[in-house]
């Protein structure tokens, strides 16, 4: 690896985190202020909050594994990306749910705050629309280079098209302004993405789905 990627991972990550940093202290000003009432547990807010890290915390699991079953440095950049603006989202949004002393868990299905907890499965692992099963996490963890290439991009492919499904839900229904702002810009990236696979997908003679 080239000191100048070296240089620019780090300085990527060293900007994700003052970011965070912001967007946390921005939700903090928004709701937690004498004349504001934080979301309730059965808020939108909340349930995009939880829903999504769980959501979030796959897409990270998947970038890792695939990281250490390919030696592309095209595949391994895109999983690295993935995986650290996720993880930083996900703490974001686990970080809300302290600031407004609400669970990090809830008796409801997934999605329910979307009216679509009956529409969660759980099949196989697969707790929300998008998420891979077990079965295909473990096919992913026992393939190496191309073939794990296109599973992978294949999986998140579908875990993007999801979490842009339910980033879309809280536009439209959150009520904390920053929390919207951060659900448009992970629409707007994971779109972004889902292009940019697609053409990884057809370098490799293959197409988006299993």
């Amino acid at each position: 690896m080239s000191r100048g990627y070296v240089g620019w991972v780090a300085g990527t990550a060293a900007a994700v985190l003052v970011a965070a940093g912001a967007i946390t202290y921005a939700v903090a000003e928004e709701s937690g202020g004498p004349d504001t009432q934080a979301p309730s547990a059965e808020s939108a807010d909340a349930g995009f909050a939880r829903d999504m890290s769980v959501h979030h915390q796959q897409a990270v699991e998947m970038s890792y594994i695939v990281r250490d079953r390919t030696k592309n440095e095209e595949v391994r950049r895109l999983a690295y990306d993935i995986a650290q603006t996720q993880a930083n989202q996900r703490g974001m949004m686990l970080g809300w749910l302290d600031l407004w002393d609400l669970p990090k868990v809830s008796a409801d299905p997934p999605m329910t705050w979307m009216g679509m907890g009956d529409m969660a499965s759980g099949e196989d692992g697969a707790l929300m629309p998008g998420m891979a099963t077990d079965t295909q996490l473990n096919r992913l963890r026992s393939l190496s280079g191309k073939p794990a290439e296109i599973l992978y991009l294949r999986l998140m492919t579908a875990h993007h098209q999801g979490g842009v499904h339910m980033a879309e839900g809280c536009v439209a229904k959150c009520i904390v302004d920053v929390e919207k702002r951060l659900a448009q810009g992970m629409v707007d990236s994971q779109r972004s993405e889902i292009e940019l696979m697609a053409g990884m997908l057809k370098e490799r003679g293959a197409q988006p789905g299993s």
